[in-house]
């Protein structure tokens, strides 16, 4: 969603929930008619902290029920609705100068209003502190009665893959099952999809979750000033192709993968 509407010159992320709900609804009917199952709301960092720490000028309440509102009007009959969570922006003690009872707040709050605006679950994402999805994941079971999904950003693949925290992806499976995640898994980071596969297999020795993963459309570059991601449908649904046969069981595509994307990864799996 975030790069769907950078093209189009909307770079306020969340607040175009409010500012341009019609484009925004848009993007989702694009993503549905090239066979999406699964809609996420645009709503990836609205909770208070990131507001508050990033001047957006946004309530929780309104920008994220009109998020869920939306992606639903965007579904058709066939078509589920996760109400979408992210980073803080901000890191915990000591590292940085929030408590995690704050950050459970926070998260708390988000996924309440996610609720009651009536979403099918909560997706996790794009966190790159273990520490934080789980604070994340606590505050969505507390507040909710929703499945909750788990992924996590990761900068390497190498060393049983690490974060940006230095977790690897054994402590991620293993301690977001035992905080009840519903499914786990990978998404966004320094990683093309080929890679994202050699995490899936090292999840499928830490959990018996269902894996889910969302690579981006390639390795993210720096032109100029901004970062593309420019790798064609083609080869990145043969990467997602990958990943299943590595075990992933919920796929689909994060930073740079446009309707096209997803079209060809529909295609791959039929095949499949």
């Amino acid at each position: 969603m975030g790069t769907q509407l950078d093209k189009r010159g909307l770079m306020s992320r969340g607040r175009t929930n409010l500012d341009c709900p019609e484009v925004v609804r848009e993007v989702h009917q694009q993503y549905v008619q090239c066979g999406c199952d699964i809609l996420t709301t645009n709503t990836l960092t609205m909770n208070c902290i990131y507001i508050e720490t990033h001047d957006v000028g946004v309530s929780v309440e309104a920008v994220n029920r009109a998020g869920a509102e939306l992606a639903d009007q965007a579904c058709d009959c066939d078509t589920f609705v996760l109400g979408n969570l992210s980073s803080t922006g901000q890191l915990l003690e000591p590292y940085g100068a929030y408590t995690e009872a704050q950050f459970v707040e926070a998260f708390g709050e988000q996924a309440a209003v996610l609720a009651d605006a009536g979403v099918d679950g909560l997706l996790i994402e794009t966190v790159f502190d273990l520490r934080e999805a789980l604070c994340a994941l606590r505050a969505c079971k507390e507040r909710t009665a929703l499945p909750v999904l788990v992924c996590i950003a990761f900068q390497t693949e190498e060393k049983g893959g690490r974060t940006m925290m230095g977790d690897t992806v054994e402590q991620c499976a293993r301690q977001l099952t035992e905080a009840k995640a519903d499914a786990v898994g990978a998404n966004c980071g320094d990683l093309d999809p080929q890679q994202m596969a050699q995490l899936v297999a090292l999840f499928k020795e830490a959990t018996d979750l269902p894996i889910v993963v969302q690579p981006n459309a390639g390795k993210p570059r720096l032109v100029g000033d901004k970062t593309v991601f420019d790798m064609a449908a083609g080869p990145f649904a043969e990467g997602v192709a990958a990943c299943i046969e590595a075990g992933a069981r919920i796929v689909g595509g994060c930073c740079g993968t446009g309707p096209e994307h997803i079209k060809a990864v529909g295609a791959v799996i039929k095949g499949m």
